[in-house]
């Protein structure tokens, strides 16, 4: 096996963009292993509605990334306290095999002293009923990645903020995340971990991993700049982009319902491919032109902060809604 060093890069894009191109393109015959370490961001299952999953105010109140990754399963946050680690190989069959990527990792976290964790159900890492890993796997070319996070030391209040159930009334198709109680790893690890740096702990598992003393003796597949100038295009096209990470979410239909001190303000709407198909405004409040202007100005454009603020500031909301801004409005509907 060969480990691939992504070069401290924390941003998420370019992470699973450089994991993409590992998937889809067979640079070496032996298997490799990929470590990254994210900055604050949601990672969304490749099958999942993003606005359904993300606390959209948190994220942008925060300046949290949100990528769509290529795997099914659920939403995940990683921040700097949270790494994630990637076996990719040739297929071979292993597909939904999560057991055998995961016991190299809980056999060594059982070396470093946590000796409860294991692969309960089909695909999570628990200890003491709490989960502090997730993973998910899939194929490409026969290639196969399966991957997986690990809580060492994350903010887990934000883990719950930023993908905190959301009260307005979606109905989706979509695959939705089931939440869990999550934990970090670190409480669990022996005393000489419990000082470590995320990426300290990160490279001391590697070393685990491959039963040497030192990070020289780890075998490397080493990238070139040609490789970097492919995973930067893979970013371009997929994950450093709204179309890929939002507007490729499933069709889903949506309530929005506020009573501001001018009246309540209803929009119903539906979405695909991330752009709004149609809309209706309901409420109690005492506008003067046709609400029909607002409705027809709204529908076709992307259902995306952006866009939906642009939309309303080019009208007078004031004449179709009473004394209100612009920004409630878009507030309203983009949640």
């Amino acid at each position: 096996m060969l480990f691939v060093d992504n070069q401290e890069i924390t941003d998420p894009s370019i992470n699973i963009a450089l994991e993409t191109y590992l998937v889809e393109n067979r640079l070496a015959d032996e298997p490799m292993l990929l470590f990254y370490i994210n900055e604050p961001s949601i990672i969304i299952g490749r099958n999942q509605n993003t606005v359904e999953e993300v606390n959209q105010r948190y994220v942008e109140e925060n300046g949290i990334h949100v990528v769509r990754r290529m795997s099914g399963g659920g939403a995940v946050y990683h921040d700097l306290g949270n790494f994630s680690f990637c076996f990719i190989q040739d297929e071979n069959g292993m597909a939904r095999n999560f057991s055998a990527f995961t016991r190299p990792v809980i056999e060594c976290l059982h070396k470093m002293g946590a000796t409860g964790a294991a692969l309960q159900g089909r695909n999570d890492l628990l200890i003491d009923g709490k989960k502090f890993s997730g993973n998910a796997m899939y194929v490409r070319n026969g290639r196969l990645t399966a991957h997986g996070t690990i809580l060492f030391d994350a903010d887990l209040d934000a883990v719950t903020q930023a993908l905190k159930p959301r009260a307005d009334k979606i109905e989706s198709k979509g695959i939705k995340s089931i939440r869990s109680r999550v934990t970090n790893i670190k409480p669990y690890v022996a005393d000489e971990y419990k000082g470590m740096s995320t990426r300290e702990f990160r490279d001391s598992l590697l070393l685990n991993i491959f039963g040497v003393k030192d990070r020289a003796q780890v075998p490397e597949y080493r990238l070139e700049e040609k490789d970097w100038e492919k995973v930067r295009q893979i970013r371009a096209e997929r994950f450093g982009n709204w179309d890929w990470n939002y507007g490729r979410s499933p069709a889903f239909s949506s309530e929005r319902y506020f009573k501001f001190p001018i009246g309540a303000v209803d929009f119903r709407f539906n979405v695909e491919r991330g752009v709004i198909q149609s809309i209706r405004i309901f409420g109690d409040f005492f506008g003067l032109g046709d609400i029909a202007d607002v409705e027809k100005r709204l529908t076709g454009i992307a259902y995306r902060r952006d866009a939906i603020e642009k939309a309303f500031s080019e009208i007078d909301v004031k004449h179709y809604f009473g004394n209100i801004e612009a920004k409630e409005l878009a507030d309203l509907l983009v949640g």
